[in-house]
């Protein structure tokens, strides 16, 4: 009896696969919110805040990756959140300002910038779908922008099923 031999079509079928969960970043994620610095809830006192600012233990922040936020409705200067940044720079991976969401989109993006586009220059490229840890969507749009002037065609999905989204026109 004669065995059929299987082939992976998919291992010779010269797709390259990029999976973006492996740039997520594993440091912890936290927010700060100035809300706790304001006097009354309403506004933010220099002097105090300076004062806490000096007293702080900024080291707990070791490593982390820190939103900046205030989530209270209150009249905060804009050198207060620059205060904040320059406290936490020397200790935390790092700093934005904004919410959560805006911490895992910047951290994406840096992790995208560091990425060699050119060894997908000419190929074609299917950026996988699934992940443990959430990639955020302006992650799948970045990267769809920066590679769809290099490669030969752009897919998303799994490499056994994939949603087709640019192919590169015959010369």
């Amino acid at each position: 009896m004669e065995t059929e031999e299987i082939v992976n079509r998919v291992a010779s079928s010269g797709l390259l696969s990029l999976d973006l969960e492996a740039y997520y970043h594993p440091g912890e994620r936290v927010v700060y919110d100035l809300k706790d610095n304001l006097f009354q809830g309403l506004i933010l006192r220099e002097k105090d805040f300076r004062e806490f600012l000096k007293t702080h233990d900024w080291t707990q922040y070791t490593g982390k990756n820190v939103a900046i936020t205030c989530s209270e409705d209150a009249i905060v200067p804009t050198w207060a959140y620059m205060l904040l940044a320059t406290q936490l720079e020397p200790h935390a991976h790092t700093v934005v300002f904004g919410d959560l969401s805006t911490l895992e989109d910047k951290l994406f993006f840096e992790a995208i910038a560091r990425l060699d586009l050119e060894e997908f220059r000419g190929k074609r490229v299917v950026v996988k779908g699934c992940s443990k840890h959430p990639v955020p969507t302006s992650a799948y749009v970045e990267i769809s922008r920066l590679l769809r002037p290099l490669v030969q065609s752009l897919m998303f999905g799994e490499p056994c099923s994939t949603v087709p989204l640019y192919k590169k026109p015959r010369a």
